[in-house]
Protein backbone atom coordinates (compact mmCIF):
# COMPACT_ATOMS: atom_id res chain seq x y z
CA UNK A 1 0.00 0.00 0.00
CA UNK A 2 1.38 3.52 -1.06
CA UNK A 3 2.23 5.56 1.60
CA UNK A 4 0.87 8.98 2.79
CA UNK A 5 2.01 12.06 1.17
CA UNK A 6 4.54 13.83 2.79
CA UNK A 7 2.70 16.91 3.34
CA UNK A 8 -0.19 14.72 5.01
CA UNK A 9 2.37 12.72 7.10
CA UNK A 10 3.73 15.78 8.54
CA UNK A 11 0.19 17.72 9.54
CA UNK A 12 -0.22 14.05 11.53
CA UNK A 13 3.06 14.43 13.05
CA UNK A 14 2.47 17.59 14.38
CA UNK A 15 -1.20 16.96 15.51
CA UNK A 16 0.74 14.49 17.76
CA UNK A 17 3.25 16.43 18.97
CA UNK A 18 0.67 18.95 19.80
CA UNK A 19 -1.13 16.11 21.78
CA UNK A 20 -4.01 16.66 19.95
CA UNK A 21 -3.90 13.78 17.97
CA UNK A 22 -7.14 11.79 18.41
CA UNK A 23 -8.53 8.09 18.23
CA UNK A 24 -12.14 6.69 18.17
CA UNK A 25 -14.05 6.48 21.56
CA UNK A 26 -16.58 4.79 23.28
CA UNK A 27 -17.64 5.29 27.05
CA UNK A 28 -15.50 1.85 27.34
CA UNK A 29 -17.87 0.54 30.63
CA UNK A 30 -17.51 4.27 32.45
CA UNK A 31 -19.98 5.95 34.10
CA UNK A 32 -21.53 8.05 31.30
CA UNK A 33 -20.68 11.90 31.15
CA UNK A 34 -19.47 12.12 27.54
CA UNK A 35 -22.17 11.06 25.13
CA UNK A 36 -24.95 13.22 23.54
CA UNK A 37 -27.56 10.17 24.75
CA UNK A 38 -29.25 12.93 27.34
CA UNK A 39 -32.40 10.95 27.65
CA UNK A 40 -30.77 6.96 28.35
CA UNK A 41 -32.74 6.06 24.89
CA UNK A 42 -29.60 5.34 22.48
CA UNK A 43 -29.90 2.05 25.06
CA UNK A 44 -33.16 1.69 25.46
CA UNK A 45 -34.85 -1.73 25.64
CA UNK A 46 -38.11 0.34 25.69
CA UNK A 47 -37.22 2.13 21.71
CA UNK A 48 -35.81 -1.14 21.15
CA UNK A 49 -39.11 -2.90 22.12
CA UNK A 50 -41.06 0.18 20.16
CA UNK A 51 -39.22 -0.22 16.95
CA UNK A 52 -39.63 -3.71 16.97
CA UNK A 53 -43.04 -3.75 17.02
CA UNK A 54 -43.34 -1.01 15.02
CA UNK A 55 -41.85 -2.95 11.72
CA UNK A 56 -43.58 -5.93 12.59
CA UNK A 57 -46.72 -4.28 12.60
CA UNK A 58 -46.47 -2.59 9.68
CA UNK A 59 -45.31 -5.64 8.19
CA UNK A 60 -41.85 -4.29 6.90
CA UNK A 61 -39.41 -6.77 6.12
CA UNK A 62 -36.60 -4.28 4.51
CA UNK A 63 -32.80 -4.08 5.03
CA UNK A 64 -31.89 -0.93 2.74
CA UNK A 65 -34.14 2.11 0.92
CA UNK A 66 -32.64 1.37 -2.70
CA UNK A 67 -31.61 4.48 -3.71
CA UNK A 68 -31.93 8.34 -3.19
CA UNK A 69 -35.33 9.57 -1.91
CA UNK A 70 -35.66 11.05 -5.54
CA UNK A 71 -35.79 8.02 -7.26
CA UNK A 72 -36.50 5.22 -5.38
CA UNK A 73 -35.85 5.40 -1.84
CA UNK A 74 -38.77 7.53 -0.94
CA UNK A 75 -40.81 5.22 1.46
CA UNK A 76 -43.74 5.88 3.08
CA UNK A 77 -42.52 5.82 6.17
CA UNK A 78 -40.24 9.36 5.17
CA UNK A 79 -44.53 10.09 5.01
CA UNK A 80 -45.44 9.41 8.49
CA UNK A 81 -41.58 10.59 10.01
CA UNK A 82 -41.98 13.94 8.40
CA UNK A 83 -45.27 14.79 9.07
CA UNK A 84 -45.21 13.69 13.05
CA UNK A 85 -42.27 15.90 13.57
CA UNK A 86 -43.53 18.45 11.85
CA UNK A 87 -47.00 18.86 14.35
CA UNK A 88 -44.27 17.78 17.42
CA UNK A 89 -42.46 20.96 16.46
CA UNK A 90 -45.16 23.50 15.52
CA UNK A 91 -43.73 23.57 11.77
CA UNK A 92 -45.63 24.06 8.64
CA UNK A 93 -43.32 20.92 7.24
CA UNK A 94 -40.20 19.19 8.00
CA UNK A 95 -37.62 17.21 5.44
CA UNK A 96 -35.42 14.33 6.89
CA UNK A 97 -31.75 14.31 6.42
CA UNK A 98 -29.04 11.19 6.71
CA UNK A 99 -27.31 13.37 9.36
CA UNK A 100 -27.03 16.62 11.51
CA UNK A 101 -23.88 16.88 9.04
CA UNK A 102 -25.73 16.42 5.91
CA UNK A 103 -28.52 18.58 7.01
CA UNK A 104 -26.56 21.75 8.13
CA UNK A 105 -24.24 21.46 4.34
CA UNK A 106 -27.30 20.33 2.47
CA UNK A 107 -29.11 23.81 4.00
CA UNK A 108 -26.07 26.03 3.69
CA UNK A 109 -24.44 25.10 0.64
CA UNK A 110 -28.36 25.78 -1.65
CA UNK A 111 -29.95 28.22 0.51
CA UNK A 112 -27.88 31.46 0.65
CA UNK A 113 -26.88 32.80 -2.82
CA UNK A 114 -24.64 34.75 -4.35
CA UNK A 115 -25.13 38.45 -3.15
CA UNK A 116 -26.54 37.49 -0.04
CA UNK A 117 -24.62 37.72 3.58
CA UNK A 118 -24.35 35.02 6.14
CA UNK A 119 -23.74 36.18 9.68
CA UNK A 120 -22.76 33.61 12.32
CA UNK A 121 -21.98 33.09 15.67
CA UNK A 122 -17.65 33.00 15.49
CA UNK A 123 -18.84 29.43 17.75
CA UNK A 124 -20.97 27.88 15.30
CA UNK A 125 -20.73 24.33 14.55
CA UNK A 126 -18.51 22.86 11.89
CA UNK A 127 -20.90 21.46 9.77
CA UNK A 128 -23.00 24.64 9.32
CA UNK A 129 -19.20 26.90 7.97
CA UNK A 130 -18.47 23.70 6.15
CA UNK A 131 -21.82 24.74 4.19
CA UNK A 132 -21.61 28.38 4.12
CA UNK A 133 -18.00 27.99 2.33
CA UNK A 134 -19.97 25.69 -0.19
CA UNK A 135 -22.65 28.93 -0.63
CA UNK A 136 -22.45 31.93 -3.04
CA UNK A 137 -23.02 34.33 -0.37
CA UNK A 138 -20.23 36.28 1.40
CA UNK A 139 -20.41 35.18 5.65
CA UNK A 140 -19.03 37.10 8.60
CA UNK A 141 -18.63 35.91 12.06
CA UNK A 142 -20.34 37.73 14.92
CA UNK A 143 -18.64 37.36 18.95
CA UNK A 144 -20.35 34.84 20.40
CA UNK A 145 -23.71 35.08 21.70
CA UNK A 146 -23.49 39.09 21.43
CA UNK A 147 -26.16 40.48 20.13
CA UNK A 148 -24.09 44.07 19.79
CA UNK A 149 -21.74 42.37 17.59
CA UNK A 150 -24.52 41.39 15.19
CA UNK A 151 -26.46 44.92 14.95
CA UNK A 152 -22.90 45.91 13.78
CA UNK A 153 -22.87 43.91 10.87
CA UNK A 154 -26.43 43.97 10.28
CA UNK A 155 -26.21 47.90 9.84
CA UNK A 156 -23.25 47.37 7.91
CA UNK A 157 -24.28 45.17 5.25
CA UNK A 158 -27.93 45.35 5.27
CA UNK A 159 -27.81 47.80 2.13
CA UNK A 160 -25.42 45.92 0.06
CA UNK A 161 -26.83 42.32 0.27
CA UNK A 162 -30.30 41.11 -1.48
CA UNK A 163 -30.81 38.52 2.15
CA UNK A 164 -29.31 38.46 5.25
CA UNK A 165 -29.15 34.99 7.16
CA UNK A 166 -28.37 35.17 10.57
CA UNK A 167 -27.32 31.78 12.07
CA UNK A 168 -26.78 30.81 15.79
CA UNK A 169 -27.53 27.63 17.68
CA UNK A 170 -30.25 27.01 20.45
CA UNK A 171 -27.64 25.80 22.86
CA UNK A 172 -23.78 25.68 21.33
CA UNK A 173 -22.47 22.05 21.87
CA UNK A 174 -18.87 23.17 22.93
CA UNK A 175 -20.28 24.75 26.50
CA UNK A 176 -23.87 24.60 26.54
CA UNK A 177 -24.66 28.13 26.60
CA UNK A 178 -27.69 30.16 24.77
CA UNK A 179 -27.96 33.28 23.36
CA UNK A 180 -30.75 35.85 23.62
CA UNK A 181 -32.92 34.45 21.11
CA UNK A 182 -35.71 36.69 21.75
CA UNK A 183 -33.10 39.47 20.86
CA UNK A 184 -31.82 37.69 17.69
CA UNK A 185 -35.32 37.19 16.56
CA UNK A 186 -36.43 40.98 17.20
CA UNK A 187 -32.84 42.05 15.09
CA UNK A 188 -34.22 39.87 12.02
CA UNK A 189 -37.65 41.33 12.15
CA UNK A 190 -36.23 44.62 12.88
CA UNK A 191 -34.23 44.22 9.67
CA UNK A 192 -35.81 41.82 7.37
CA UNK A 193 -33.10 38.91 7.81
CA UNK A 194 -33.66 35.19 7.49
CA UNK A 195 -33.16 34.10 11.15
CA UNK A 196 -31.95 30.38 11.05
CA UNK A 197 -31.35 28.12 14.45
CA UNK A 198 -29.64 25.02 15.11
CA UNK A 199 -31.33 23.26 17.75
CA UNK A 200 -29.11 19.35 17.57
CA UNK A 201 -28.99 20.17 21.55
CA UNK A 202 -32.06 21.47 22.49
CA UNK A 203 -34.49 19.02 21.21
CA UNK A 204 -35.15 17.05 23.83
CA UNK A 205 -34.00 18.68 26.53
CA UNK A 206 -36.60 21.93 26.56
CA UNK A 207 -39.81 22.03 27.45
CA UNK A 208 -42.49 19.67 28.82
CA UNK A 209 -41.94 17.14 26.14
CA UNK A 210 -38.60 17.87 24.75
CA UNK A 211 -39.88 20.17 21.97
CA UNK A 212 -37.09 22.50 21.76
CA UNK A 213 -36.11 26.41 23.45
CA UNK A 214 -37.33 28.02 20.34
CA UNK A 215 -41.16 26.55 21.54
CA UNK A 216 -40.10 27.02 24.88
CA UNK A 217 -39.91 30.64 24.20
CA UNK A 218 -42.45 30.62 21.77
CA UNK A 219 -40.02 31.94 19.03
CA UNK A 220 -40.85 29.29 16.60
CA UNK A 221 -43.04 30.62 13.87
CA UNK A 222 -40.37 33.66 13.82
CA UNK A 223 -37.59 32.10 12.18
CA UNK A 224 -37.07 31.12 8.95
CA UNK A 225 -35.63 27.57 9.10
CA UNK A 226 -34.80 25.27 12.30
CA UNK A 227 -32.51 22.47 12.28
CA UNK A 228 -32.96 19.15 14.56
CA UNK A 229 -31.12 16.12 15.05
CA UNK A 230 -32.37 12.40 16.07
CA UNK A 231 -28.83 11.54 17.34
CA UNK A 232 -28.67 13.12 20.44
CA UNK A 233 -31.60 13.01 23.04
CA UNK A 234 -33.58 10.52 20.49
CA UNK A 235 -31.41 8.15 20.58
CA UNK A 236 -31.33 7.46 16.85
CA UNK A 237 -29.64 8.45 13.99
CA UNK A 238 -30.48 11.44 11.18
CA UNK A 239 -31.82 14.88 11.13
CA UNK A 240 -34.24 17.37 10.11
CA UNK A 241 -35.02 20.61 8.79
CA UNK A 242 -38.05 22.28 9.60
CA UNK A 243 -39.80 25.13 7.63
CA UNK A 244 -42.32 25.88 5.25
CA UNK A 245 -43.67 24.12 2.30
CA UNK A 246 -41.79 25.86 0.02
CA UNK A 247 -38.28 25.93 1.64
CA UNK A 248 -38.97 22.33 1.82
CA UNK A 249 -39.56 21.62 -2.07
CA UNK A 250 -36.48 23.89 -2.24
CA UNK A 251 -34.05 21.71 -0.39
CA UNK A 252 -35.48 18.61 -1.73
CA UNK A 253 -34.15 19.28 -4.95
CA UNK A 254 -31.14 21.11 -4.39
CA UNK A 255 -29.45 20.45 -1.43
CA UNK A 256 -26.68 18.14 -2.88
CA UNK A 257 -26.43 16.46 0.58
CA UNK A 258 -30.46 15.33 0.72
CA UNK A 259 -30.31 14.66 -3.66
CA UNK A 260 -27.05 12.82 -4.13
CA UNK A 261 -27.45 9.97 -1.26
CA UNK A 262 -28.94 6.74 -0.39
CA UNK A 263 -31.93 7.42 1.79
CA UNK A 264 -32.32 6.25 5.45
CA UNK A 265 -33.37 2.88 5.65
CA UNK A 266 -36.84 1.27 7.18
CA UNK A 267 -35.54 0.93 10.74
CA UNK A 268 -33.68 4.41 10.83
CA UNK A 269 -37.07 5.28 10.20
CA UNK A 270 -39.19 3.21 12.21
CA UNK A 271 -36.82 4.36 15.38
CA UNK A 272 -37.14 7.85 14.55
CA UNK A 273 -40.59 7.45 14.69
CA UNK A 274 -40.89 5.13 17.71
CA UNK A 275 -38.40 7.52 19.68
CA UNK A 276 -40.81 10.73 19.53
CA UNK A 277 -43.65 8.79 19.60
CA UNK A 278 -42.16 7.71 23.51
CA UNK A 279 -40.87 11.51 24.16
CA UNK A 280 -44.30 12.56 23.65
CA UNK A 281 -45.95 9.90 25.43
CA UNK A 282 -43.62 9.96 28.70
CA UNK A 283 -43.22 13.49 29.81
CA UNK A 284 -40.68 12.14 32.86
CA UNK A 285 -37.99 11.63 30.58
CA UNK A 286 -37.61 14.77 29.72
CA UNK A 287 -38.42 16.13 33.81
CA UNK A 288 -35.98 13.58 34.89
CA UNK A 289 -33.08 14.84 32.73
CA UNK A 290 -34.09 18.67 33.99
CA UNK A 291 -33.96 17.32 38.03
CA UNK A 292 -30.25 16.02 36.80
CA UNK A 293 -29.56 19.10 35.24
CA UNK A 294 -30.63 21.00 38.50
CA UNK A 295 -28.54 19.04 40.60
CA UNK A 296 -25.35 19.04 38.40
CA UNK A 297 -25.25 22.69 38.47
CA UNK A 298 -25.60 22.69 42.66
CA UNK A 299 -22.63 20.48 42.79
CA UNK A 300 -20.64 22.87 40.93
CA UNK A 301 -21.37 25.73 42.98
CA UNK A 302 -20.86 23.16 45.97
CA UNK A 303 -17.31 22.65 44.97
CA UNK A 304 -16.54 26.76 43.57
CA UNK A 305 -15.99 25.15 40.80
CA UNK A 306 -15.84 28.16 37.71
CA UNK A 307 -18.02 26.42 35.43
CA UNK A 308 -19.35 28.30 32.05
CA UNK A 309 -22.55 29.46 32.50
CA UNK A 310 -25.38 26.92 30.99
CA UNK A 311 -28.55 25.30 31.98
CA UNK A 312 -28.77 22.83 29.33
CA UNK A 313 -26.83 18.98 29.27
CA UNK A 314 -24.09 20.34 28.79
CA UNK A 315 -21.39 22.22 31.04
CA UNK A 316 -17.53 22.66 30.26
CA UNK A 317 -14.72 24.38 32.66
CA UNK A 318 -11.16 25.70 30.95
CA UNK A 319 -8.07 23.53 31.96
CA UNK A 320 -5.63 25.59 29.86
CA UNK A 321 -3.36 23.80 28.24
CA UNK A 322 -3.73 20.47 26.28
CA UNK A 323 -1.53 18.30 28.26
CA UNK A 324 -3.27 19.26 31.73
CA UNK A 325 -6.24 18.85 30.22
CA UNK A 326 -5.87 15.40 28.95
CA UNK A 327 -3.89 14.82 32.55
CA UNK A 328 -7.23 15.63 34.36
CA UNK A 329 -9.54 13.74 32.08
CA UNK A 330 -7.43 10.94 32.44
CA UNK A 331 -7.57 11.11 36.16
CA UNK A 332 -11.44 10.80 35.98
CA UNK A 333 -11.35 8.15 33.72
CA UNK A 334 -9.27 6.26 35.37
CA UNK A 335 -11.56 6.45 38.26
CA UNK A 336 -14.14 4.79 36.24
CA UNK A 337 -16.37 8.95 34.83
CA UNK A 338 -16.21 8.91 30.95
CA UNK A 339 -15.44 12.78 30.66
CA UNK A 340 -13.56 13.99 27.34
CA UNK A 341 -11.22 16.84 27.16
CA UNK A 342 -11.72 19.09 24.27
CA UNK A 343 -8.36 20.35 23.03
CA UNK A 344 -6.37 23.03 20.67
CA UNK A 345 -6.91 23.39 17.69
CA UNK A 346 -10.23 22.59 18.45
CA UNK A 347 -10.98 25.16 20.64
CA UNK A 348 -8.09 28.10 20.90
CA UNK A 349 -4.69 27.82 22.75
CA UNK A 350 -5.22 28.80 26.61
CA UNK A 351 -9.28 27.73 26.15
CA UNK A 352 -8.40 24.34 26.77
CA UNK A 353 -11.34 22.78 28.49
CA UNK A 354 -13.08 19.56 29.63
CA UNK A 355 -16.74 19.25 28.69
CA UNK A 356 -19.31 17.34 30.85
CA UNK A 357 -22.43 16.24 29.16
CA UNK A 358 -25.43 15.22 31.65
CA UNK A 359 -27.60 12.47 31.42
CA UNK A 360 -31.16 11.51 32.92
CA UNK A 361 -29.14 8.12 34.31
CA UNK A 362 -26.37 9.80 36.08
CA UNK A 363 -27.34 9.25 39.74
CA UNK A 364 -26.66 11.81 42.25
CA UNK A 365 -23.85 9.96 43.41
CA UNK A 366 -22.27 9.26 41.08
CA UNK A 367 -22.52 13.69 40.32
CA UNK A 368 -21.30 14.49 43.94
CA UNK A 369 -18.69 11.66 43.93
CA UNK A 370 -17.05 12.50 40.41
CA UNK A 371 -17.11 16.59 41.17
CA UNK A 372 -14.97 15.89 44.10
CA UNK A 373 -12.33 14.21 42.66
CA UNK A 374 -12.75 16.74 39.93
CA UNK A 375 -11.89 19.20 42.50
CA UNK A 376 -8.99 17.35 43.76
CA UNK A 377 -7.32 16.97 40.56
CA UNK A 378 -7.72 20.93 39.50
CA UNK A 379 -5.62 21.70 42.86
CA UNK A 380 -3.13 19.31 42.39
CA UNK A 381 -2.34 19.31 39.16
Amino acid sequence: MDKLPVQLSEILARHKAENSFRTGGTTGGLVDFSSNDYLGLASSPELFDATRDFLQQKKLVVNGATGSRLITGNHPLYIEAEELIADFHQSECSLIFNSGYDANVGFFSSVPQKGDVVLYDEYIHASIRDGIRLSGAQSYKFAHNDKESLYKLVERYRSKAVEIYIVTEAVFSMDGDTPNLEAFAEISERYKCRLVVDEAHSTGIFGERGQGLLQVFGLHKRVFARLISFGKALGCHGAAVLGSEELVAYLANFARSFVYTTALPPHSLATIISSYKLVKENPLLVNKLQTAISHFKTETERCHLPFILSFSAIHSIVIPGNDRARKIAGMLQRAGYSVKAILSPNVPNGQERLRFCVHSFNTRTEMSIMMDMLTQAIRFS
